[in-house]
């Protein structure tokens, strides 16, 4: 009888373990943004940054953030140096769902980036999407010639509508 109690704890403890072992390796990490102090145009302000990765597996970085001399929301997508080598202005396409959006190209307004040669960031006007978005839905953003699909999860969507406020 101890020998079979003892099979049967011994079981009871491997399948536990088992059991831990595999929540902890296929459980996904939560991620989300954050709203941080940043410095953007020489000045510490509030953004929202992430890192994502488009459909080829390239990364980008998004930034959200206020301009501070009239409160408009600026999207700056950040990719590695050379990766943004576009003519300006070029929209930002945003899907989602049934609704689109053509986000203006802001870029040459921002004489920091102008006079940029990397060409690593552009500059976009957030403004319109945020005041039609009433959910924090997933986003698909396309830059023609650069990225033709970014996911745009449904956590950093928040984190944007948040700033506006």
């Amino acid at each position: 009888m101890k020998k079979i109690s003892k099979l049967i704890n011994n079981f009871l403890l491997r399948i536990s373990l088992s059991f831990l072992i595999l929540t902890l390796l296929f459980l996904p990490a939560k991620s989300y943004a954050e709203i941080t102090e940043t410095q953007i145009n020489g000045g510490l302000i509030e953004a929202s940054t992430e890192f994502l990765r488009d459909l080829d597996y390239e990364t980008w970085q998004l930034v959200a953030y206020k301009l501070s001399n009239n409160d408009k929301l600026v999207l700056r997508v950040i990719g590695y140096p050379g990766n943004l080598r576009i003519d300006h202005p070029l929209p930002l396409n945003v899907d989602s769902g049934r609704k689109n959006w053509k986000l203006d190209d802001i870029t040459l307004l921002n004489s920091e980036l102008v006079e940029d040669n990397r060409q690593a960031a552009a500059e976009f006007d957030l403004e319109q999407l945020i005041e039609d978005l009433s959910q924090n839905r997933p986003l698909r953003l396309s830059l023609e010639g650069v990225f033709s699909e970014l996911p745009v999860p449904p956590f950093l969507v928040k984190e944007w509508r948040n700033l506006k406020y």
